[in-house]
């Protein structure tokens, strides 16, 4: 069987994993557990992050904070700091 709740090491804090790769765009998987922090980086390309369990607080530089919860998504601005704090065991799926 298939699920995305298997694919990471429950011990981690944070785990990405590839998902798909497609010809022009990429899937990650993303799971952040609670009190985990996906440590502050940047991407080179628009992207978008949805939440399919849990809940999270993306944070970037601009003083954007925004809680993700089931369902939720948020498109991610290229060349801008950005970092990810779990409230809850999640798990999330990064489109680039």
């Amino acid at each position: 069987m298939n699920n995305i709740n298997i694919l990471h090491d429950a011990t981690q804090d944070v785990s990405t994993k590839p998902f798909f790769k497609g010809l022009d765009s990429t899937v990650t998987a993303l799971q952040i557990r609670k009190n985990g922090l996906l440590k502050e980086h940047i991407t080179k390309v628009e992207a978008l992050l949805i939440c399919i369990t849990g809940e999270v607080l993306f944070e970037n530089e601009k003083g954007l904070k925004q809680t993700l919860t089931n369902g939720d998504y948020i498109k991610i601005a290229p060349m801008v700091k950005h970092w990810l704090a779990g409230v809850q065991d999640s798990q999330l799926i990064l489109f680039k």
